[in-house]
């Protein structure tokens, strides 16, 4: 049996304030709940799902809660930034051969995007 895509869920502090970030980003979001309290967002074959945490606390990955492959990461960064938004500066590490920036949540959640340079990781 074969898998057939992934969606990891981020805890978030407002579901509709991150949701609105992730549509800056070019992802559409369906909202549940009043107050909304879930969220799925898309773009492409990419999903990340938003869930209100419970206590407030949103818990933070080392690094990154996602990494998102596109077949032009620096047209992608280009439209980020055309957005308004504030992507890290691009960087080619040897180690894992993709070429990726990141964008950073509302939340403090790290998003990278990158681009397969044929790579040890890259797929």
């Amino acid at each position: 049996m074969s898998l057939e895509r992934a969606m990891p869920v981020l805890q978030v502090r407002d579901v509709a304030l991150s949701a609105a970030f992730y549509e800056r980003l070019g992802f559409e979001a369906k909202i549940w709940g009043d107050p909304p309290g879930f969220a799925i967002c898309r773009r492409g074959g990419v999903t990340l799902a938003l869930d209100r945490a419970g206590d407030g606390t949103v818990p933070l990955n080392q690094w990154w809660a996602a990494y998102v492959y596109t077949a032009d990461v620096e047209t992608l960064r280009a439209e980020f930034v055309a957005a308004g938004l504030e992507p890290t500066e691009m960087h080619h590490p040897e180690h894992y051969g993709c070429d990726d920036f990141d964008v950073v949540d509302p939340d403090g959640h790290r998003i990278a995007f990158g681009q397969d340079r044929g790579g040890t990781f890259g797929l």
